[in-house]
């Protein structure tokens, strides 16, 4: 398997949603949580919660592209987000929570700009969609103790109330790709 075909990197609020959603999917075979596109080396939590680093939360995903797609994987990234927010979901608000697909191939561009164009067009959303769509630099995995979050963590309010409703809305919208 080739893991540039094979490799999602993926924005949309707190990677913790992210991670718990799509680690549900069959064909997925891994999903961290991480920070891209800032300008500094090796952030941590606090530089990049606190807006200065420049960097997106965001989730790793290495999938089966023979299992599932990443159109498919790109369906389910929208509908466990919002993306027409710029730089906030809910209660998220920041430019590290902002909408990024950032992307490992030139087919994946065109894959990603492609579905936006047609999400847009079909007005699921009141407001058009500003997911950004650029190529993928470092990724900078985020501490342990954000990794598997929701597992790990099932009784802290915010999972409650925020995490477990997303990784149940794919479970609901995807129940025929579920692991």
């Amino acid at each position: 398997m080739n893991d540039l075909v094979s490799t999602a990197t993926l924005g949309g609020g707190c990677f913790w949603c992210l991670e718990a959603a799509l680690r549900q999917l069959e064909g997925v075979e891994s999903v961290v949580s991480g920070y891209c596109g800032g300008a500094t080396a090796n952030p941590d939590y606090r530089a990049v919660c606190g807006g200065a680093s420049g960097h997106v939360e965001v989730v790793r995903v290495v999938f089966d592209p023979a299992i599932i797609g990443y159109r498919t994987l790109l369906e389910a990234f929208f509908v466990i987000h919002d993306p027409t927010t710029p730089d906030r979901q809910g209660h998220d608000i920041g430019t590290q929570y902002r909408s990024t697909i950032f992307t490992h191939s030139d087919e994946q561009e065109r894959t990603a700009r492609a579905l936006i164009a047609e999400l847009d067009a079909a007005k699921i959303w009141p407001d058009p969609i500003v997911t950004a769509v650029a190529p993928a630099p470092t990724f900078w995995p985020a501490e342990d103790y954000h990794q598997d979050y929701l597992a790990n963590n099932p009784r802290q309010p915010y999972c409650v109330a925020v995490v477990a409703p997303k990784a149940a809305k794919l479970r609901e919208k995807f129940r025929d790709r579920l692991k």
